[in-house]
């Protein structure tokens, strides 16, 4: 058995105006999700589903997880740059070095994101969003590779990362140091149970293999709060 990645979930204290900057950036078309909020629908069977959803709390630290989106030329690179400012992102300083060809850049709530040059054989055919770049230990990787049933294609120097059978975005984790965990992260992965399983028996899978209950105040819910062996919550969710 394994589960299902439904989408990443954003923490949004606009969900809706949040959506709009990413549907523009990523050329995708809104939608009403099956679970509540705001999504951008996938692009195929590959793609990642983005959730925004509303919260009165402030972005006050970096994220655990950012975008590094993919270009095909210089001139991409800036069109990409070009139109992330014009819906409303903004540079940003993160220690990056002058000498660094990629480009870093927050959404309008602050949400960091990179902007990878072109020729990156890391990323190459990953998609528009070549990867979810993490922060996170060796064990988490291996956690997640068994928790969605996707292989390993890195696992080297305690950094790892693991993607979809069917190719798309890779999910990477930088391993240790690891920043200090300081509130609710505003970036999780919502499962859902494959067919031949069931929420519960889910959750006790999940719970095997590392992951612990949480709670974040979310009070008498249909869905399961989860964190994985690094303290990052993340959800199950009821079939549908």
């Amino acid at each position: 058995m394994t589960s299902h990645l439904h989408a990443l979930s954003f923490d949004a204290n606009d969900p809706a105006g949040l959506a709009h900057f990413w549907a523009g950036l990523l050329d995708r078309e809104t939608t009403e999700d099956p679970y509540g909020g705001i999504a951008l629908a996938p692009d195929d069977d590959t793609s990642l589903r983005l959730r925004f959803l509303p919260s009165q709390e402030k972005k006050t630290v970096p994220n655990q997880m950012h975008f590094d989106l993919t270009s095909t030329s210089l001139d991409d690179q800036r069109r990409i740059v070009e139109r992330a400012l014009e819906l409303g992102g903004r540079h940003i300083d993160i220690g990056q070095l002058p000498e660094e060809t990629h480009v870093v850049l927050a959404d309008p709530e602050g949400n960091e994101f990179c902007v990878i040059e072109p020729g990156n054989n890391f990323l190459a055919g990953c998609g528009p969003i070549g990867a979810l770049a993490s922060d996170g230990s060796q064990e988490v990787g291996y956690f997640w590779s068994r928790a969605l049933g996707w292989p390993l294609v890195w696992d080297q120097d305690e950094e790892t990362a693991i993607q979809s059978p069917h190719g798309g975005t890779k999910i990477t984790w930088g391993g240790p140091p690891l920043a200090p965990k300081v509130g609710k992260y505003r970036l999780h992965f919502d499962l859902v149970p494959s067919a031949d399983s069931d929420q519960q028996s889910e959750v006790d899978r999940l719970v095997s293999l590392g992951a612990a209950p949480a709670d974040i105040g979310q009070g008498p819910v249909d869905w399961t709060v989860l964190v994985d062996p690094d303290g990052h919550e993340f959800c199950v969710l009821p079939p549908r």
